[in-house]
């Protein structure tokens, strides 16, 4: 992958995400979102596009601008009022797609490793996205292969307040697992 100064990046395998400051043969420098400057080989960063921010059908609007809809068709002069949190409900999942060319452009220079790595994050991001934004339920799109994925998604969830379950068989088989986020009600 080529890298060019400007170029907005993260780090494979830490928290970093910055701008690329100088581009060297075998280093990348860049300048993490607090200032500090930092050193890495190609290999550790990919380069962070427009597109890869919200990958999911939630990308383009916000689940309150989602409700506002929904409320705004059901309202009629004389039809009774409803809670908008009941529509939460009704919403469908959020879908979250593990698959690693949905993740990146080219997988060039990654090992497993790299890859397993770069799919925790953005499952870890989308899943704080969801709770962030009281978004009910998620599904995470891994595949069968041979469960690494499944199995550390498992790990994750065993941090957070859900619940987690196979996803519909008629609608992603068996590579989904589906979480339930269990809503803070006081406050």
């Amino acid at each position: 992958m080529e890298f060019k100064v400007g170029d907005k990046v993260a780090v494979l395998d830490d928290v970093i995400k910055g701008k690329v400051i100088e581009v060297y043969t075998h280093k990348i420098v860049i300048e993490s979102e607090d200032g500090f400057s930092f050193e890495f080989l190609p290999k550790e960063l990919v380069v962070i596009g427009q597109s890869q921010r919200e990958l999911s059908k939630f990308s383009d609007i916000s689940n309150e601008g989602l409700l506002e809809k929904i409320n705004y068709t059901t309202k009629k002069k004389n039809a009774p009022k409803f809670k908008t949190a009941n529509l939460n409900d009704k919403l469908p999942p959020m879908e979250v797609d593990l698959h690693i060319h949905h993740l990146t452009a080219s997988t060039k220079g990654m090992d497993n490793y790299d890859m397993l790595n770069l799919q925790m994050n953005e499952a870890k991001h989308k899943l704080e996205f969801a709770i962030k934004n009281r978004i009910p339920k998620i599904v995470f799109i891994h595949g069968v292969g041979q469960g690494v994925l499944k199995s550390e998604l498992e790990f994750l969830f065993k941090n957070y307040q859900v619940k987690s379950y196979e996803a519909s068989f008629q609608k992603y088989g068996l590579g989904a697992t589906e979480v339930y986020i269990y809503q803070n009600t006081k406050g």
